[in-house]
């Protein structure tokens, strides 16, 4: 059960990365609209879902989430790298850098 959570939690920080990325306009101007991402540069299916993740939990007890995917749009591609902090205030994942 506790795996599945983790993994649940994966997708919704890999969702708000690229909803991030496919929102943000010079994303846009580079590689086109729409932006689809995935996992891994590979034909196989099976490898372009799996994203690249990192979890842990700090030594104040925060869980923090990094993910790394690559994205593509009519007129090019990139790579994504992010990191998102669970907030205790508020229980929300949040993003702590979000570059490409």
């Amino acid at each position: 059960m506790r795996k599945e959570r983790k993994e649940t939690q994966r997708r919704e920080i890999f969702g708000k990365a690229l909803k991030r990325v496919q929102d943000d306009v010079e994303v846009r101007v580079r590689v086109g609209y729409p932006i689809t991402g995935y996992g891994q540069e590979s034909r196989n299916r099976a490898a372009r879902q799996r994203i690249p993740n990192r979890a842990w939990t700090d030594e104040e007890g925060v869980e923090h989430v990094e993910v790394n995917f690559y994205i593509r749009g009519p007129n090019g591609a990139g790579k994504v790298f992010g990191e998102m902090y669970k907030d205790k205030a508020d229980n929300q994942w949040k993003f702590t850098y979000l570059k490409g």
